[in-house]
């Protein structure tokens, strides 16, 4: 992956019952959309929606933030493959 500058990936996110999309840049910041829409930008619609999702799977629905193991995991795998 020589002279990248970002790189996406979208997963199933069990935290929020949702895809959200993983992306990493050349200086291996990362991002994930669900962070924005389940955290930052939270309206009550959403909460709603989580909270019903929540009652469905019998489990608290919670965006667990851009240093999510999911995330970071990304992350680490995409400096695994640039090392070697």
């Amino acid at each position: 992956m020589k002279d990248w500058q970002a790189t996406a990936t979208t997963i199933y996110c069990d935290a929020v019952d949702d895809d959200v999309t993983l992306i990493v840049d050349k200086d291996w910041n990362i991002k994930c959309t669900g962070f924005k829409k389940y955290s930052v930008d939270l309206n009550k619609q959403t909460a709603d929606i989580l909270k019903q999702k929540s009652r469905r799977l019998g489990k608290t629905l919670k965006c667990e933030g851009p240093q999510d193991f999911r995330v970071t995991d990304y992350r680490d795998k995409l400096k695994g493959e640039e090392k070697g």
